[in-house]
C-alpha cells in the first residue's frame, strides 16, 4: 500500500453489494508496478510486475473456499481483484496499517466475525481458506519469526497492525494487550515470503 493520497476516483463504494458469511481474507494489495521495488536489480520491471501479480493470486486461490476482500489504492489491482471475483475494499492515504485497520473493521460491520490478513507475496501459498478455528489470534510468522505473514483475528477486536520490522513481536505484544489467546503456527508454505533478490533466487532453485 501507498502511503501518499491517490488522486484517482474511488472505483466503487466500499462492499457495495458485498455478502460475506463468517470467515473473510483479507489481502492488502498495493500497485503491482511499484512493488517490489528492491527487485529490480536483478530483474526486469516486467519480470517484477509479473511476479507480484502471480504471488498475488496464488494467495487468493489459496483463501478458498473463503471469500476474498483485496484492500488496495490502485486501479489496476481493483480491476485484476474484480476479475479474480474478490471484493473490492478501496481506501487510498491509508498506508498499509491503516489500510487494514479500516478493511477489518468494516468487514466487522458488514457481519463478518472473523478476519485472516494474508499478505499478497506469498508464491508458495495454500490451504490459506482452512486454517483450523481458534478463539483468539493467530500468528504465522515469516521464516525469520519476525514479519508476520498471515494473522488471523476476531473481526471486533480492534486490533493496533503493525506491520515493518519486528511486526511478529509487535503482534504478540498486542494481542497479550487485548487479553486474547495466542496461537502461533509455523506453516512452511505460509512462511516464505518474497522481499530480496536471495529469496527470488531461493524460489527459483
Amino acid at each position: 500500500m501507498s502511503a501518499g493520497v491517490s488522486a484517482t476516483p474511488r472505483p466503487e463504494p466500499t462492499l457495495s453489494g458485498a455478502s460475506f458469511g463468517p470467515e473473510v481474507v483479507l489481502i492488502p494489495v498495493k500497485g503491482f508496478r511499484q512493488a517490489k521495488r528492491r527487485l529490480g536489480g536483478t530483474m526486469s520491471d516486467t519480470m517484477r510486475i509479473d511476479l507480484v501479480r502471480s504471488m498475488a493470486e496464488r494467495v487468493v486461490a489459496a483463501s478458498a473456499p473463503l471469500p476474498v476482500a483485496v484492500v488496495c489504492d490502485d486501479p489496476e489491482v481493483a480491476e485484476w481483484a474484480r476479475h479474480l471475483g474478490a471484493t473490492v475494499m478501496w481506501e487510498p492515504g491509508q498506508g498499509l496499517n491503516g489500510a487494514v485497520r479500516v478493511g477489518v473493521g468494516q468487514l466487522g460491520q458488514a457481519g463478518v466475525e472473523w478476519v485472516i490478513v494474508a499478505h499478497g507475496d506469498l508464491p508458495r501459498a495454500r490451504d490459506l481458506g482452512s486454517l483450523a478455528p481458534f478463539a483468539g489470534i493467530t500468528l504465522i510468522p515469516d521464516r525469520y519469526d519476525d514479519g508476520t505473514n498471515v494473522l488471523r483475528l476476531p473481526a471486533a477486536c480492534d486490533f493496533r497492525f503493525a506491520y515493518g520490522p519486528g511486526s511478529f513481536r509487535k503482534h504478540r505484544a498486542e494481542a497479550t494487550r487485548l487479553g486474547l489467546p495466542i496461537r502461533v503456527l509455523r506453516i512452511p508454505a505460509l512462511a516464505y515470503d518474497v522481499d530480496w533478490p536471495s529469496d527470488v533466487t531461493e524460489l527459483t532453485s
